[in-house]
């Protein structure tokens, strides 16, 4: 058996038990068409192999029409020995028996799943009900940062480098100055370490609270109000004073999906928890379970 062909047999086990098939390979013939005949007469058509490779993923699809002839060669006798196995009653048999209804229960659960959470609709009511009763998590905060940082090593690059105490001192500084009337732009001009946000006037972007940023930084960024400057946050490598310049929201339209995806997990989880609990599942043997 071509090696192709049998990697081809082994994503086939795992794609045929994942719910949907993939795009068939790129060719459109009549479904009508024959392709091949065999055992005395018997034809082989195109509609056949495309509803055949529609379930293969999508490079053992290219290796397929690659190399044609092989490919509807080693299907006609995939499907020859599986009948051989059926008139020597190989199904009715152990392990073979055991196998089979062990993958006909493992397709039917996931096409229910995939059928149940398919069918799931939320309403856009609902989703522009949720958006707005949850405003807080869409939030989101444009800021300005100056950044100090500090090393263990006493210096980096033949530069001396500031140890935490001395970084920690600086930005308190530089925080003090700031609240006595000083201009933040400018102080981050001349102390920022952050080069790309230094050179854009301390523009860092617009931080959104499901971002995945470091909880000390989230908590001081969305304390702040309009034009407020932060305490020094202290990271890893150095500290940031965070200055909030617009506050705001995601519009609806940018996390419109993520809600809709949210919702509808939630409505299967709902459903999947009642099935379960339709089991009315009761465990008996101490000893099994012990």
């Amino acid at each position: 058996m071509k090696l192709w062909f049998a990697s081809l047999l082994v994503c086939l086990a795992a794609e045929a038990q994942t719910g949907a098939p993939q795009s068939p390979a790129a060719l459109d013939l009549p479904p009508d068409t024959v392709v091949a005949t065999y055992a005395s007469g018997r034809k082989l058509t195109f509609g056949e192999l495309k509803k055949f490779s529609a379930f293969l993923p999508p490079q053992m699809q290219q290796m397929a029409m690659r190399d044609r002839k092989g490919f509807v060669q080693q299907y006609l006798l995939m499907n020859r020995l599986a009948e051989l196995a059926i008139q020597s009653k190989l199904d009715q048999q152990s392990p073979t028996k055991e196998q089979l209804e062990f993958n006909r229960t493992y397709v039917l659960m996931n096409a229910e799943l995939n059928d149940t959470l398919n069918n799931i609709i939320v309403p856009p009511a609902e989703q522009q009900r949720f958006y707005d009763m949850n405003r807080s998590r869409f939030s989101q905060v444009k800021v300005k940062v100056l950044y100090i940082s500090f090393s263990s090593n006493a210096a980096h690059d033949g530069k001396k480098v500031l140890t935490e105490p001395e970084a920690k001192t600086k930005i308190e500084k530089l925080l003090a100055e700031v609240r006595g009337g000083a201009d933040f732009v400018k102080l981050v001009k001349t102390n920022s370490e952050d080069a790309t946000s230094a050179a854009k006037d301390g523009d860092f972007g617009t931080i959104r609270r499901t971002d995945n940023i470091p909880e000390g930084i989230r908590n001081a960024v969305f304390a702040l109000k309009p034009g407020q400057v932060s305490e020094p946050v202290r990271q890893p490598n150095g500290y940031y004073l965070f200055r909030a310049e617009e506050i705001g929201m995601q519009p609806y339209a940018e996390v419109k999906e993520q809600i809709l995806n949210e919702l509808r997990q939630a409505r299967f989880k709902d459903w999947m928890d009642q099935t379960t609990r339709s089991l009315n599942l009761k465990f008996e043997s101490q000893d099994f379970f012990k």
